[in-house]
């Protein structure tokens, strides 16, 4: 591999997302081993982040050895996916999804034919609007754990979706950064985002259920320990107790690590695929580029917890 340039002496490339030559990739955290499968066969899209699972039927019975290893696949690569699932209904979506646990509504998505199923549908008078960089709910007080998506109808060319290791965004900080963050919260919100389609009176109907909260800038996560980047621009909104141009100036960088191609895998949808993907490891981005050809997915996302 490669060797980083040095900015030091050579200050027209100290720029935040200039990094030539080697980064840190590590699939997991420190001094924890891969996983073994014995059920499922694990073909890796990056050496870190993604791979595609094959050697199981989704629409069939999940039993107790089958979901610990969905469970390791999930942690082992943040985001895992499937094809040619075509006996795949709503009721194995909900199944599968509550191998990591109960459904958690999006306040704010449309509701498809299954309570806590959410149907996605984009054409020529719906465009597709997710092409940032985020991860889902986190403008609630325990965030949704992860997601399970599954493609229905799909353009002839375009609309994949991207997902960017934010364990990695964090490992390839800079020391003197990574020391800066450590121990700040931040503030997450739905209303600039969600809000600008909203009344009001809708707003103020959501606020005393969906206040803003606070999450800390870098999240030990809940199942593996490894510290992760958590801050995502359409709902990060502020550092707690930062002056407003600092927090400001700092948002902006460490919002650009999820731009950075080694840190990303992307996917191509085919009818009935499906990807599962951890909302605290990762953050994804829907690319719309397929207007105004149609793309209908189905989401669950799965209830989490309070991250501290």
């Amino acid at each position: 591999m490669g060797t980083a340039v040095s900015t030091t002496s050579h200050p027209i490339l100290a720029k935040p997302l200039f990094h030539a030559g080697r980064r840190r990739l590590e699939r997991t955290a420190p001094d924890t081993p891969h996983a073994d499968f014995r059920l499922l066969e694990i073909t890796p899209m990056t050496p870190h982040i993604g791979a595609e699972v094959t050697g199981v039927d989704l629409a069939g019975p999940i039993g107790e050895d089958l979901a610990a290893e969905l469970r390791r696949a999930l942690d082992e690569w943040k985001v895992i996916f499937f094809r040619d699932q075509h006996r795949f209904d709503a009721r194995a979506h909900l199944a599968l999804a509550g191998v990591w646990g109960p459904p958690e509504p999006n306040p704010f998505f449309p509701k498809g034919d299954t309570t806590g199923v959410s149907r996605l549908a984009k054409d020529a008078t719906a465009i597709g609007q997710e092409n940032i960089w985020h991860s889902d709910h986190s403008f609630m007080a325990a965030p949704a754990m992860g997601s399970v998506l599954r493609a229905v109808e799909v353009p002839a060319a375009g609309g994949d979706t991207m997902w960017a290791d934010m364990g990695a965004a964090y490992d390839n900080l800079a020391p003197e950064l990574r020391e800066r963050i450590e121990g700040l919260t931040a503030v997450h919100d739905w209303e600039p985002t969600w809000g600008s389609f909203m009344t009001p009176e809708q707003i103020a109907a959501l606020r005393s259920t969906l206040p803003p909260v606070e999450h800390p800038v870098v999240v030990h996560h809940p199942r593996t320990g490894r510290p992760t980047l958590y801050v995502n621009e359409p709902f990060t909104t502020r550092i707690a107790g930062l002056p407003e141009a600092e927090s400001r100036e700092l948002l902006h960088l460490l919002g650009l690590q999820a731009r950075i191609p080694e840190f990303q895998v992307r996917f191509r949808w085919q009818p009935d695929s499906i990807a599962i993907w951890d909302n605290i490891a990762t953050q994804h981005y829907a690319i719309s580029d397929y207007y105004p050809q149609r793309r209908v997915m189905e989401r669950i996302a799965v209830a989490g917890g309070p991250l501290s």
